[in-house]
């Protein structure tokens, strides 16, 4: 077995995950973090700690079962952190983890392209219905 620089280590590791490759787990990932819930959690959780119903409350519209899933996703991927203190009724807590922290930029100018383009998206969109009802 040849013997390889860390450069051209690090280069084979950056080709073992490419996206473009139907069976790449960052597929999977890239999937995982598009998810507007997700996304909503991750944005939500900037500012520091929050409580379950503290996030429930900030994001309208989720439900019970869809927080409770997207934070156990989020928390198996390592990208937030679960604090259980002892206390009556027992509090728990969720934060970014390190890893959390380093989506947070990349996604919150996803957030904010979205905020600050709907109005032209949603001219495209009504533009494009026309043109295709009256086709």
């Amino acid at each position: 077995m040849p013997t390889r620089s860390a450069a051209q280590r690090r280069q084979l590791e950056r080709e073992a995950f490419d996206a473009y490759l139907a069976e790449c787990p960052s597929r999977k990932l890239l999937d995982r973090i598009s998810d507007k819930w997700v996304t909503l959690v991750i944005c939500a959780l900037a500012d520091g700690p929050r409580r379950f119903s503290e996030l429930a409350r900030h994001l309208a519209g989720v439900s019970q079962k869809m927080l409770t899933q997207t934070l156990r996703t989020l928390e198996r991927d390592g990208l937030v952190t679960r604090t259980v203190t002892a206390s009556v009724p027992v509090r728990v807590d969720y934060a970014l983890s390190e890893l959390g922290e380093s989506l947070l930029t990349p996604i919150h100018h996803m957030k904010e392209w979205a905020e600050a383009h709907m109005a032209e998206v949603a001219r495209a969109q009504q533009g494009y219905d026309e043109q295709s009802a009256t086709a």
